[in-house]
């Protein structure tokens, strides 16, 4: 074990340089025109700290918090950590303790300083020094801060303490047992300070919308500025944005918005609404993306705040899904994050990284998520193209158990303040297609009804344009008394053949049923698959294929279902695992295993989730017709901006020569013939046909044989 000044400078040997501002909806490094001394400082407090399991609960009794306390019996770990991934504590649910000590400047001595989680399971306690400085009390999955300005010490050495508690509780979403996947207690996601003046910009939001007839953009900022002084503040707001593709100016703000912001007040203040002229939308196949940058200043104050966002506009009418005014139908795939043994939770930029790319591989523009995700799950999706839903772990109808009109109070409370964390976090995300606010919740059920309604109301309040619901599993009888019919369109759980007994011919007949209750609104097959999780459905992935073409065929054929969420990708770690022990319990489920091998049902849902129904070719390297025709049902939108590939590969297997050919724009259900020639016509072994995306990735393979 290091001494307690090796692990100082180990835990310490940061250098404090300026980075993009915290809560940034985009990662990548980019121009502003917030000067570099009017940016925050954030501090990455990832790497090592000390760690200690406490089941026994006696850490707070014995003050554990306090500096004088010995670390010679806790372990060293590194954060982003989650002590579920080691076999001793697979099983552990209950409360741990992580410290770390900081070094601060004395030049913060002036600064505010908060210390940001981006995520912590489930509940949070934390002390500075001996004092306590907050709580942040069974919410897992969003991000939250502490102000720990006051209880600084400048110039010294700070001891940081934070005590968790993962145990399965009745108050809280997920509550207790009733969820379906992995709890891994601890500080999973990473840790930063942010360092500002006293008066400082906290958050910005920023509503863009475009005006479909006149091919402009309306842009709506509010920024949230704190003021924790005892003088009144007066200063000024600026703005500037950029196109981040190009660097390009498409907004400079040059009239100053006047401020005025009451001592230890937080102010939220609306700008007026900016005008961007010929936008580019944002869409799956065209991610493009700007960058907002807010600078305050009055007096001895500078302060800069940007973000990201993108300009689309996402409705529902005539029963259908429009994007920037085209009608599209969807499908895609649900990850289960957390699902790796080697990490659990605590994953890495690479490994998220690793596996949405295999997402967009498998033709994914569209799925949806249990929990609030890490931030870098959803840069990953504006940058390259995924349509997201992101949820409040509300799951299962034992969430009511026991209550009889009314949800419970705390429920409902803990419920809302979740919903409000997320919204906060994640609106300016173009990706965010919808805000989930529970699942199979049974929705007939009077308090499972009244929870979601409320819930429903209030994510309207917060983020009025975007589209609300809830995937539901209590539609397959009475679907009119749902609680589905509140919300901005239909999702169902569809597990026919699996956990529902029947046959495709009863999804059909189903289908139709759901179709009269909610004529106007599409319908959006929020999971379907084949789960080996029951003695009676051993795994077997010849079946999980059949289930995904029998029932993707069904939805095709009724043409009013929207969209296609298959489950799942990956076999999943969760605590009420069927199969395997420990740190490997887990539900057979996917098309990938935990460790990311491929299934044979991987290439079945690659094809099936493809917008090019086929590409079929003829000919010889000399003169090769290839012919791409796309599907004009789910999923079924506008061919544009995409290229035909071809690959010749010549002896031992060695790519030769490459063709390329632009594809012109195909509506749903069109085709095209291309003409391409290889110089290579002698001694090719294969070529390989490729439909590829504006976005790089592949929508569909073919393979000629000589």
């Amino acid at each position: 074990m290091n001494s307690r000044r090796q692990f100082l400078q180990s835990a310490t040997s940061l250098a404090l340089g300026v980075s993009l501002p915290a809560r940034a909806a985009n990662t990548r490094p980019r121009s502003s025109s917030v000067a570099d001394d009017e940016q925050p400082k954030t501090v990455s407090l990832n790497g090592l700290w000390q760690f200690r399991l406490d089941p026994g609960k006696v850490g707070q009794a014995n003050q554990w918090y306090k500096p004088s306390q010995s670390g010679d019996t806790w372990l060293e770990v590194t954060v982003p950590h989650t002590w579920q991934i080691a076999q001793e504590s697979a099983e552990y649910f209950g409360t741990a303790w992580y410290r770390r000590l900081l070094e601060v400047p004395e030049d913060w001595r002036d600064q505010t300083v908060r210390i940001e989680f981006e995520g912590v399971f489930h509940s949070t306690s934390a002390w500075l020094n001996g004092s306590e400085v907050g709580h942040h009390l069974r919410k897992g999955y969003t991000a939250f801060e502490f102000d720990i300005t006051r209880f600084l010490h400048p110039g010294t050495d700070n001891l940081l303490v934070i005590m968790v508690n993962s145990d399965f509780d009745s108050r809280m979403l997920p509550r207790g047992h009733s969820s379906d996947w992995t709890h891994d207690g601890g500080i999973y996601r990473p840790v930063n300070l942010l360092i500002s003046p006293a008066v400082y910009i906290q958050r910005v939001d920023v509503d863009a919308a475009p005006d479909l007839a006149d091919g402009s953009a309306s842009v709506d900022i509010s920024v949230v500025i704190r003021n924790r002084t005892d003088q009144e503040f007066k200063g000024k707001l600026a703005v500037h944005a950029i196109e981040d593709d190009t660097g390009l100016t498409i907004v400079q703000e040059t009239k100053a918005s006047t401020i005025r912001i009451a001592p230890g007040a937080t102010l939220t203040h609306s700008l007026p609404a900016l005008k961007v002229e010929k936008p580019k939308l944002w869409h799956f196949d065209a991610p493009n993306l700007y960058s907002l940058s807010v600078a305050l200043s009055g007096g001895a104050i500078t302060h800069g705040f940007s973000t990201a966002f993108g300009i689309r506009s996402i409705e529902v009418r005539d029963g259908s899904f429009w994007l920037n005014g085209e009608r599209i139908g969807l499908m895609g795939v649900e990850r289960m994050a957390g699902s790796n043994p080697n990490y659990g939770m605590a994953e890495p930029a690479s490994w998220i990284e690793h596996d949405h790319h295999d997402l967009k591989n498998l033709n994914c523009v569209f799925t949806r998520v249990h929990w609030p995700q890490d931030k870098r799950v959803l840069d990953y999706c504006d940058r390259h193209g995924i349509l997201i839903q992101t949820e409040v772990p509300t799951w299962g109808p034992d969430t009511f158990k026991d209550m009889k009109d009314e949800p419970d109070p705390e429920i409902m409370q803990n419920g809302l303040e979740q919903l409000q964390e997320m919204i906060a976090r994640d609106r300016n995300h173009p990706c965010i297609f919808s805000w989930g606010l529970c699942n199979e919740i049974n929705g007939q059920n009077p308090p499972s009804y009244k929870f979601a309604k409320r819930m429903y109301e209030e994510a309207k309040r917060l983020n009025p344009r975007r589209l609300r619901s809830y995937a539901s599993n209590s539609l397959q009888r009475n679907a009119g008394n749902d609680v589905a019919k509140l919300m901005d369109f239909i999702e169902w759980n569809e597990y026919y053949e699996s956990w529902y007994p029947g046959t495709p011919e009863d999804l059909h007949r189903n289908l139709e049923e759901i179709h009269r209750a909610f004529p106007d609104k599409p319908i959006v097959i929020s999971e379907y698959g084949w789960c080996a999780c029951t003695p009676d459905r051993p795994e077997g992935d010849s079946r999980r294929v059949r289930v995904l073409r029998d029932h993707t065929r069904v939805c095709r054929e009724t043409k009013f279902v929207g969209g296609l969420i298959f489950f799942c990708y990956n076999d999943y770690r969760t605590h009420i695992g069927d199969t395997g022990t420990g740190v490997m319990k887990q539900r057979i489920h996917g098309v990938v295993d935990l460790l990311g091998s491929r299934k044979p049902s991987y290439s079945a849902l690659r094809e099936e989730s493809s917008p090019v129904e086929s590409l079929d070719c003829s000919g010889e390297p000399n003169l090769f017709t290839v012919t791409v025709r796309t599907r004009n049902s789910v999923p079924a939108y506008m061919v544009n901006g995409y290229k035909l590939r071809g690959i010749l590969y010549g002896f031992a297997n060695i790519p030769v020569e490459c063709r390329e050919a632009s594809l012109s724009t195909l509506k749903p259900g069109e085709s095209i013939s291309i003409p391409l020639q290889f110089k290579e016509k002698e001694g090719a072994t294969r070529v390989e046909f490729d439909v590829v995306r504006p976005t790089g990735f592949s929508a569909m393979t073919t393979v000629w044989m000589p």
